[in-house]
């Protein structure tokens, strides 16, 4: 039997991950440039930062803004939500998922939205609103601006067969997403659309997701309080 190489984010990896559970790189201690590292592997400056990044997931580095990266500390817990299709999650708990398109356009970006998506004031970007259903009972409202740079066919998607989060996992993959959960009530639209009563609680998520150089969407997710619950893992 040929044992087949180790890719060569994985080798990076490894040596990394050997480091610090030797020892020999302690809780803090710098771990080598990204610059270092090509040099090192001779290997290409993106197969070098798909390792850190995959290291930095995994809980055992940590990326520090302007300073480069450093081990991990020991006790440091750190919480992950996966970015997960809907239909996908439906489908894993054995249900059936099905959507409804509530509206789909094409809008000019005012000063708040320009700023998260990166773009300037008065540019097109496209405007969906969703609902997902479960066994035919609406767990998910889903309001999504799409930056036309990053997927710039966006509104031909057939979101009957395709749910704008699968379609942009494929057209516009994801290399950062960032997420804010919090309780509240619901607009009017978003309470009739999932079938809330008055006064009745709601999840929401804001999440925005980077593919490249290019903030691809942000979305507000709202969620049914009393039918639907998040879950996510801890690592060590």
């Amino acid at each position: 039997m040929v044992v087949q190489p180790l890719p060569a984010y994985e080798q990076v990896k490894a040596f990394v991950k050997s480091q610090i559970t030797s020892g020999a790189w302690r809780p803090g201690d710098a771990v080598p440039s990204e610059a270092a590292l090509q040099l090192q592997f001779g290997v290409s400056r993106m197969t070098v930062n798909r390792a850190v990044k995959e290291l930095a997931v995994e809980g055992l580095v940590t990326r520090v803004q302007g300073s480069g990266t450093v081990v991990a500390q020991l006790h440091r817990i750190s919480s992950t939500l996966a970015v997960r299709d809907i239909h996908e999650e439906v489908l894993a708990r054995g249900h059936t998922h099905t959507s409804r398109l509530v509206k789909l356009e094409a809008v000019p970006a005012d000063a708040a939205l320009a700023q998260v998506l990166g773009v300037a004031v008065g540019d097109t970007v496209f405007h969906s609103q969703l609902v997902h259903f479960e066994n035919d009972v609406p767990i998910q409202f889903e309001d999504r601006h799409v930056n036309p740079l990053a997927a710039p066919d966006y509104m031909r998607n057939d979101f009957a067969r395709t749910t704008p989060t699968h379609y942009l996992l494929d057209h516009a993959p994801l290399t950062e997403a960032s997420y804010v959960i919090e309780a509240c009530l619901p607009d009017p639209l978003e309470a009739k659309h999932l079938a809330m009563k008055r006064g009745e609680p709601c999840l929401v998520m804001t999440r925005r997701t980077v593919s490249g150089a290019h903030v691809a969407s942000v979305a507000r997710l709202v969620y049914p309080g009393l039918r639907y619950s998040f879950s996510g893992n801890f690592q060590l």
